[in-house]
């Protein structure tokens, strides 16, 4: 089933397993069930650590791999499915860390891992095709390793569809904690960590806004803002980067073949290596935190540029960069907040595999809605192109291919009006022929809007000046109309939003900022206004 560069990789990770390990096999008749057993039996032939049991309950969901500790009797980390493709990974993960190989997270994530309560059981529904899926899984399956009263199944929505049926699972990956839905979409470690543990916001907020001034603090954690960051702290300034999700929109991008000097690649494993090369610097990079308010050195009590977050924390710098980057735009009509995650959907790579057979609409005839039709077209039964203006705006390759696909249909001068369900899911959608004005009604189980994205500065409004569409006005060094205040990337006036414009944007910025640095007093605090 593996083939042998795999096997070569892997018995190299399996060396590093330092207690035995016990995979147990949940088997039935089905075709899934022998690939699962033979992917078991080729792993646990690889290493003396790893022992096999083969089991045939009907008590349990199947086929299903478990994993743990020779030593325990109940495992708590479970596979429903194959785990194969993205959760290849999780899997290798799995088997090392309950062979004792130490996990690389900071020790006080692992420490409130290890204080959380109470019996939690966790299930994740998944598409192997769903590449933001394995950072929940494996996060999920340390959580379950480290801590006893935790439990965790990864579930293939394929392999199992009337359990996604039952539970309305429409986006993956979907989160249960104890039979109720905990949540949806790519979520860190820290994100869960600190949703189960209800008083980390509080205890968080305290310790951030206690931390020293920063020199440069950027905001946001894509490309421009790792730029951003390594410039900064290649000059030998204080640099922090404060973050909701690194990576930001990369982490949901699947190919990559216009970045430079890399033939190709993926948006994880460009995200990877950005983290990594920014904390090859002295960089504080806070994660799992959102901007909420930004104030003036001019207005602010320190003399500094003050930024709020989210959980309340103030963090203070001499110098800010914005790069908050864009999120997914909304249609904006009636029935798409109702349904979001119950089949209006915004990832076809993740979700699409959750259609299977059924009829989908994507919204918007670009790059983005284009690619995800010719995507969805090897798996649904039929894909409606909705493009609201007369002309496409997608490559004209891409169009040829759609073109060419029989269950790619493509309307243009539509405008949707309305998303349609009946309480639990799609069913339909509405959309006006701009040129007749008539209305019309398309039957259908799943959305997926792709109609480009929106700067992320709701925050911003009224504090910086901003463009009639949102984004961040700035000059040639990346100067906003703050003084101090800089910006880079997708959610600024820039034109073109490429990866590698954002990353020479955020070393504009960075440099810009360093240019300011130079050129303006450092404020005196208040202990040294005492001794003077």
């Amino acid at each position: 089933m593996l083939d042998q560069s795999i096997k070569t990789q892997l018995s190299a990770y399996l060396t590093k397993i330092i207690r035995p390990v016990s995979i147990r096999v949940n088997l039935d008749n089905s075709d899934k069930s022998t690939e699962l057993v033979e992917l078991a039996r080729e792993i646990a032939g690889m290493s003396d650590q790893i022992s096999l049991h083969e089991t045939q309950l009907d008590t349990e969901r199947a086929p299903l791999m478990s994993i743990q500790p020779a030593n325990e009797e109940a495992a708590r980390v479970a596979f429903a499915g194959i785990p194969m493709g993205h959760e290849f990974t999780s899997l290798v993960l799995a088997l090392l860390q309950a062979g004792g190989h130490p996990a690389k997270e900071e020790q006080a994530i692992l420490d409130q891992i290890l204080l959380l309560e109470g019996e939690i059981k966790l299930e994740t529904y998944i598409s192997l095709s769903c590449q933001n899926c394995p950072e929940v899984v494996q996060a999920l399956n340390l959580m379950s390793v480290l801590n006893p009263n935790i439990s965790h199944t990864m579930i293939d929505g394929a392999l199992f569809p009337k359990e996604v049926e039952e539970r309305n699972i429409l986006a993956v990956p979907a989160v249960f904690a104890n039979g109720e839905l905990f949540g949806q979409g790519r979520m860190t470690l820290a994100e869960i960590v600190n949703k189960l543990d209800t008083g980390a916001e509080k205890k968080q907020a305290e310790a951030l806004s206690k931390k020293e001034a920063y020199e440069v603090l950027v905001v946001g954690g894509g490309p421009a803002g790792s730029a951003a960051a390594i410039y900064a702290a290649r000059k030998g300034i204080r640099t922090g980067v404060v973050a909701e999700r690194f990576g930001g929109q990369v982490s949901d991008t699947m190919a990559i073949e216009n970045f430079i000097s890399v033939k190709a690649t993926d948006g994880p494993k460009l995200v990877a290596n950005l983290e990594q090369h920014v904390l090859d610097y002295d960089v504080d990079l806070l994660k799992t935190q959102r901007a909420a308010n930004i104030v003036s050195a001019q207005e602010s009590d320190s003399g500094l540029v003050e930024v709020t977050l989210e959980s309340g924390a103030v963090l203070k710098s001499r110098s800010v960069i914005l790069a908050t980057g864009a999120r997914w735009r909304e249609m904006n009509v009636p029935g798409e907040a109702e349904y979001k995650g119950k089949g209006v959907a915004y990832c076809p790579h993740c979700d699409g595999p959750l259609f299977k057979g059924k009829k989908v609409a994507v919204i918007g005839g670009g790059n983005s809605g284009i690619e995800a039709a010719i995507d969805l077209a090897g798996i649904v039964d039929h894909v409606t192109v909705l493009e609201f203006s007369d002309v496409l705006r997608a490559d004209e390759v891409l169009l040829q291919k759609a073109r060419s696909l029989s269950n790619v249909t493509i309307i243009k001068n539509a405008a949707t009006t309305e998303v349609l369900g009946d309480g639990a899911r799609v069913n339909g959608l509405t959309y006006t022929d701009r040129l007749t004005g008539d209305s019309h009604k398309v039957v259908l189980a799943g959305i997926f809007v792709q109609i480009g994205l929106l700067p992320n500065t709701d925050f911003l409004k009224g504090r910086v000046d901003l463009s009639d569409r949102g984004e961040i006005e700035i000059d040639a060094r990346g100067q906003t109309s703050m003084p101090g205040v800089f910006a880079a990337g997708d959610v600024t006036t820039t034109p073109y939003k490429q990866i590698i414009i954002a990353m020479g944007a955020g070393a504009t910025a960075a440099l810009g900022a360093f240019d300011h640095l130079i050129r303006t007093s450092v404020p005196v605090t208040e202990a040294e206004e005492a001794v003077a």
